[in-house]
């Protein structure tokens, strides 16, 4: 079992985070090669799957949600409460209003179905219970504290929610090495399983950016 999450560096920070994987027995994955698995390939324009995305941001009141941990549940409960205090205040409807959530770093199991989190026990890896008993289901998919939260039921409510690519390459190749599996297959698999609905934005930091040039004010959910 690797701890991907805990480092000593303030707020816990990426290169904390690399810095105590490999301190934990990721002695592989040096910082260089972990650079060049999470690069994207190269190209002459813009992703238009992310574009695409970023041009489902129309509404009336908009908000990025930024998640870099899940922070108890967080990210999934505040765009309800935003959702539903804007509809109470201005008299608006959820499909009026633009709720975006970018989950990256250790907030990104939060974008997958039960089963990865069985298969890679991924509450062991990133320090999330259920109960007293880390995690093998995704308990951040159901409502959680309120009704209407949930990956699940924001999603059928139009929220937008992308997941870092650079942060599931990074992690996925800590969890290859501990498990002496591939990275690109485990990676492959993290995608293939992740909520229906929910996207691979090229990184959070990008996506969190390019989300405020579309209007969007900022919270920090993480």
């Amino acid at each position: 079992m690797i701890d991907v999450t805990r480092s000593t560096t303030p707020r816990r920070g990426f290169i904390g985070r690399l810095a105590a994987a490999m301190a934990l027995g990721v002695t592989g994955i040096t910082p260089l090669r972990l650079e060049a698995q999470a690069e994207a390939p190269r190209t002459t324009g813009a992703n238009p799957d992310f574009e695409a995305w970023l041009n489902k941001i129309t509404g009336k009141h908009k908000m990025v949600f930024d998640a870099p941990e899940p922070n108890s549940g967080m990210p999934v409960v505040w765009p309800r409460v935003w959702l539903n205090t804007n509809n109470e205040n201005y008299a608006t409807t959820d499909a009026q209003n633009s709720a975006v959530i970018v989950l990256r770093h250790g907030a990104i199991p939060i974008a997958m179905q039960d089963a990865m989190w069985a298969k890679y026990k991924l509450g062991e890896v990133f320090k999330l219970n259920d109960g007293t008993a880390p995690a093998t289901r995704n308990t951040f998919a159901k409502p959680i504290l309120l009704p209407g939260t949930g990956v699940e039921q924001l999603l059928v409510k139009g929220v937008l929610i992308g997941v870092c690519n650079v942060a599931l390459t990074v992690y996925s190749g800590a969890v290859a090495q501990n498990m002496n599996l591939d990275a690109a297959q485990i990676k492959q698999d993290w995608i293939a399983n992740l909520l229906p609905g929910i996207v691979v934005v090229p990184s959070g930091v990008l996506a969190v950016s390019r989300a405020q040039e579309k209007g969007c004010a900022y919270c920090f959910a993480g």
